[in-house]
């Protein structure tokens, strides 16, 4: 059963439907932080590496697949919704994982030209759609230059194996570091923990 409240605020009056049954409650703050600073951790090491250590590389990858696992299986015991999705990435993720602790090498190689063809991938698709959207898009521009980018640092990246590994190396360690940063940041900021 939903009930609905009215604002009464004389500048604008909304009907918001809500379901008595449904609380959203975030996961301690001792979790937020602890996830954070791991994640912020494993992003220097990772930024910190050498690119040619193929085999380092690919056992870090390894790693950060399986603490992503471990990460996404435990937000399902807290997450107030879509638990199922986080179950089903964390599987996937520790699958993804372990495999690539058996062949670091192959794990690596891969992982880097798909991310240079990802970049191409990305790139084709946002200068068509600034392109296609150009008078319906307000900052178009934008879109189309990031677009560029995107396929000039793929097709860089493929060229030579040495620079996609540099790129997996960069782009792995900059997304653990934005992941910690943002959980720190859910800890401290959250009205609940105030």
């Amino acid at each position: 059963m939903r009930r609905h409240r009215t604002c009464t605020d004389p500048a604008a009056v909304t009907t918001v439907a809500v379901d008595p049954g449904l609380e959203v409650t975030p996961p301690p703050r001792w979790i937020l932080v602890l996830d954070g600073v791991l994640w912020v951790i494993i992003g220097l090491v990772l930024l910190s590496l050498d690119s040619t250590s193929a085999a380092v590389l690919g056992y870090m990858v390894a790693f950060v697949l399986i603490f992503g696992g471990v990460d996404e299986l435990m937000r399902t015991v807290v997450a107030p919704g879509w638990r199922w999705l986080h179950g089903i990435l964390g599987v996937l993720f520790l699958l993804a994982g372990i495999m690539a602790l058996f062949d670091p090498f192959q794990t690596f190689g891969i992982l880097a030209l798909f991310i240079g063809w990802y970049l191409v991938f990305k790139g084709t698709f946002d200068v068509f759609t600034a392109i296609g959207f150009r008078h319906a898009m307000p900052m178009w521009g934008l879109t189309l230059a990031v677009g560029v980018f995107e396929l000039l640092l793929g097709f860089w990246a493929i060229g030579y194996p040495g620079r996609s590994a540099w790129l997996l190396l960069v782009w792995v360690g900059i997304g653990a570091l934005l992941r910690g940063i943002g959980d720190l940041v859910a800890a401290f900021t959250h009205r609940s923990y105030a």
